[in-house]
């Protein structure tokens, strides 16, 4: 019995060293000096709907991550990584792609979601619940703004009500009275439509059609025809490019629903407007977020990703993308901590009015002055990011053309 005795209680002995080594390893792994990486999930569509606006967008997050590492890293040196999940623009799927980002992965923030849907469904079931940062290059829902989110979910792009209103706008100065809504049934297509309907009608426009149609259709025919009893000869067209959009307009085109159209950030793409024809669009304007042009942190950016990958400059959503993943190393240098709770609270201390102003890429001269106990400015690519009370930010949108086979760039408009 004594043999036995002895050897339980060499066990239990056993037991308790292995777990108060585990308990400071944990303790350890707060900070920076027990790991070499602190990862950052990207929770982004690379397959559906989407897919097209995803290359540029991980060229700029790549860059800003490749410029961390190359001027000290976090914290002592450790090394900044970038860990993709694909949402597909999906709730669902998102929510189970965060899940693994957030338990098997152990990312300490999140870049993304894209598509205003998967982040909502990643938001509610994942990030809220378990206290990650969500920050969305891309997610305008209004719906967002509104989210019961404990300070955890931000996006460094504008809302759709803004889009809305200044899309309205722009449609009114152009002399157009009366147009035709068509938007894809999700929280994105649907908060967007609403915002364009309101305010056009309130500056003295006429919708003259307005009706969601679901995605992943082979025909549109007779939605377009039921748009276009209204009379109006423009069609907005809310969707996306990999889906209904490229649909929508090559069928209005075919049957002579609609021959001018309208567009928004969904669709604000090259390849499917080189699929539809060049031709047949002619003269077709998009709305998409924007930067706010002529400032130092636009210039830094765009002089980086000149030189790292010139073919994304310029593309939807690329200068939020390097904003969204600097401004989490950002907030992890701050916090000094891979604590999830800590890296939000730091979120707000690193950008906002006052402070010593840090540009684009500027990352060992953000190390010393946090270091030093200064506060800092992010000034980024996309714009200065002072976030509200709702994690929103004021922001620009820019106005394309298609005038022969590109987009151009006609104006910004700024909040």
């Amino acid at each position: 019995m004594s043999i036995i005795k002895t050897r339980i209680q060499a066990r239990r002995a056993a037991l308790r060293a292995a777990a108060m080594a585990a308990a400071a390893s944990v303790v350890l792994g707060a900070g920076f000096a027990n790991s070499a990486e602190v990862k950052i999930g990207g929770l982004w569509g690379l397959t559906g709907p989407v897919a097209q606006f995803i290359p540029p967008m991980k060229a700029a997050a790549d860059l800003a991550i490749k410029q961390v590492n190359a001027q000290g890293g976090i914290g002592k040196g450790d090394k900044l990584s970038l860990i993709m999940a694909d949402t597909k623009c999906d709730g669902k799927t998102s929510s189970a792609a965060a899940n693994k980002l957030v338990n098997i992965n152990n990312v300490v923030a999140i870049n993304g979601a894209l598509c205003s849907g998967a982040t909502i469904g990643a938001a509610n079931t994942v990030a809220i619940p378990t206290g990650v940062v969500m920050i969305s290059p891309a997610s305008t829902s209004p719906a967002i703004t509104s989210l019961k989110d404990k300070d955890f979910v931000f996006r460094v792009t504008p809302a759709d009500d803004f889009q809305g209103k200044i899309l309205a706008r722009v449609i009114k100065k152009r002399g157009i009275g009366k147009i035709a809504i068509t938007y894809i049934q999700n929280d994105y297509g649907k908060g967007l439509a609403e915002s364009l309907k309101m305010n056009f009608e309130k500056i003295g426009g006429v919708v003259a059609g307005y009706a969601a149609h679901e995605a992943k259709k082979a025909s549109y025919r007779s939605e377009l025809a039921t748009l276009k009893k209204g009379g109006a000869k423009h069609l907005v067209v809310i969707a996306y490019a990999a889906d209904s959009g490229p649909v929508l307009i090559r069928q209005s085109l075919e049957r002579g629903y609609f021959a001018k159209f309208i567009g928004v950030d969904g669709i604000n793409n090259d390849k499917m407007f080189a699929k539809i024809g060049w031709k047949n669009v002619q003269g077709m304007f998009i709305t998409n977020s924007g930067s706010i042009p002529g400032t130092d942190g636009e210039k830094a950016y765009i002089a980086a990703l000149k030189a790292a990958s010139p073919s994304a400059v310029g593309k939807p959503f690329v200068a939020n993308s390097y904003d969204a993943t600097f401004m989490i190393a950002l907030a992890v240098e701050q916090a000094g901590s891979r604590d999830r709770t800590k890296i939000r609270d730091a979120l707000r201390k690193i950008a906002g009015p006052g402070g010593t102003v840090v540009l684009p890429g500027e990352w060992a001269k953000a190390k010393k002055l946090i270091a030093a106990g200064t506060k800092i400015n992010y000034q980024g690519a996309a714009g200065p990011h002072d976030f509200d009370a709702a994690g929103d930010v004021p922001g620009v949108i820019d106005v394309f053309e298609i005038k022969g086979n590109k987009r151009v760039l006609i104006e910004k408009i700024a909040k």
